[in-house]
């Protein structure tokens, strides 16, 4: 142990740094420079230099799919932070069966998104087992349609993401100190009050980082809108997988990809900033 504490820290940091160089940074400036390239006859790029596929994205039919794509996001964030939000406080609260249910949320995890959302088409279709429990309780007289709607993607979405809104929240909840509302009571706040204005003020970073960590994979997100969706729900996640199989335009799919990347680091950037203004502002 004292050896490993006598390195330097960009040592030990250097297999994840190596890592990270490798298999991010490095893809990332290939993209780049391909958004900046001719598209090659067959496919690919050719040397050149060109901003043609920046200007192509900011036509309004790509545009709106884009638009499409942030409402998406922003709806399956706010899903997610409905549904989550109680099930992270009713862990955070569940004493001995805290570990059983913190298992539970992450056993999703387990298989891969892909098999995940074939599970969601099996209980989708017109033979699937929703439609068949209707039928045979006789609520519904003939299957409904669900597979191939907006609500099948979007229930692809909220399904394939709800435990990251989950767990950062949890990990918020958990934290927090019982004698605060405790001594909310003593001062005569009701039950909700002292939720409102302890535990929900408390818990707002676990709520950030669960909405981030929902609406940025969102907005890339293609599974759910192409099997679920039957390509009918074109996101920009879809946009770009199309271009870089079926279309061969490696260079309008990259173009797509940085518009989008480069606009979430905005976003955040100027989120962050605002937040660190606030908390600025609020120690003065």
């Amino acid at each position: 142990m004292k050896r490993f504490r006598r390195l330097p820290g960009w040592f030990l940091a250097l297999p994840a740094g190596t890592w990270l160089l490798l298999f991010f940074a490095v893809p990332i400036l290939i993209l780049g420079a391909y958004s900046l390239m001719p598209r090659g006859i067959y496919g690919g790029v050719e040397p050149g230099f060109t901003l043609e596929h920046y200007r192509r994205f900011f036509d309004p039919l790509y545009l709106a799919i884009l638009a499409r794509t942030v409402m998406a996001a922003l709806t399956c964030t706010l899903i997610c932070l409905l549904l989550g939000y109680p099930v992270a406080y009713a862990i955070a609260r569940a004493g001995k069966w805290k570990n059983v249910l913190l298992f539970l949320v992450v056993l999703p995890f387990w298989t891969s998104v892909l098999v995940r959302t074939f599970a969601m088409i099996f209980l989708l279709r017109d033979t699937g087992l929703i439609n068949t429990l209707l039928l045979s309780t006789g609520i519904i007289h003939k299957p409904l349609t669900l597979l191939y709607t907006s609500g099948a993607v979007m229930a692809g979405l909220v399904y394939t993401f709800l435990p990251f809104m989950v767990l950062p929240i949890y990990a918020s909840l958990e934290k927090h100190d019982r004698t605060l509302l405790e001594a909310a009571a003593v001062l005569g706040a009701p039950p909700a009050r002292g939720f409102m204005r302890v535990t929900l003020p408390l818990s707002a970073p676990g709520v950030v980082a669960g909405s981030l960590l929902v609406f940025i994979p969102a907005l890339g997100s293609f599974l759910p809108s192409d099997l679920l969706g039957g390509a009918k729900e074109v996101l920009i996640g879809n946009l770009v997988q199309n271009q870089f199989t079926a279309a061969r335009n490696w260079p309008f799919g990259s173009a797509a990809s940085y518009v989008v990347m480069i606009g979430v680091l905005i976003g955040v950037s100027i989120y962050l900033r605002s937040e660190r203004d606030a908390n600025w502002t609020r120690d003065l």
